[in-house]
């Protein structure tokens, strides 16, 4: 019986769809790519010995897991304040609650230095995928994210 289910399931399902895309949605923000601008919707992969970023098809960049210096994190918390006026043209009252409302953004940064060859990059991930996305990074790279709030600057 479990055989006969597999191979319906196979059928309906080609196994690329039951195993799904190992991508993450991500907006690049800024940082050492040279073709990338900031707002820029890329994927990024999390693959064997490599952190793969890709636009449109087309590797963007390969960074070796290896090379990843330091993984960050933090969180933008604003007001959705332009929402609320948008809303607020066409009802006062719906307008005035959504300025009361809060969103948040989730930034992650990676640094490397592979070989000499040193870059870093920011970028907003899902956040849905926020968590995940940390995780494989952590894993790949056997480095500890740090939390970019509590990070000081020295002068």
């Amino acid at each position: 019986m479990k055989k006969l289910l597999a191979i319906f399931l196979c059928i309906l399902f080609p196994m690329s769809a039951l195993a799904g895309e190992n991508a993450y949605k991500i907006a690049y923000d800024g940082g050492s790519l040279p073709d990338a601008k900031a707002g820029t919707n890329m994927k990024l992969y999390i693959e064997g010995a490599n952190i793969r970023l890709v636009r449109d098809k087309t590797d963007v960049a390969v960074i070796p897991a290896a090379a990843v210096t330091e993984i960050s994190y933090g969180q933008d918390v604003h007001r959705r304040v332009g929402a609320a006026i948008g809303i607020g043209v066409f009802t006062l009252g719906i307008g005035a609650l959504m300025a009361l409302t809060k969103s948040k953004k989730h930034f992650v940064g990676i640094t490397w230095d592979d070989a000499g060859k040193k870059g870093g990059l920011a970028f907003q991930a899902d956040k849905n995928d926020y968590r995940g996305l940390l995780a494989g990074l952590e894993g790949i790279t056997g480095k500890k994210a740090v939390d970019s709030e509590t990070m000081t600057v020295k002068n």
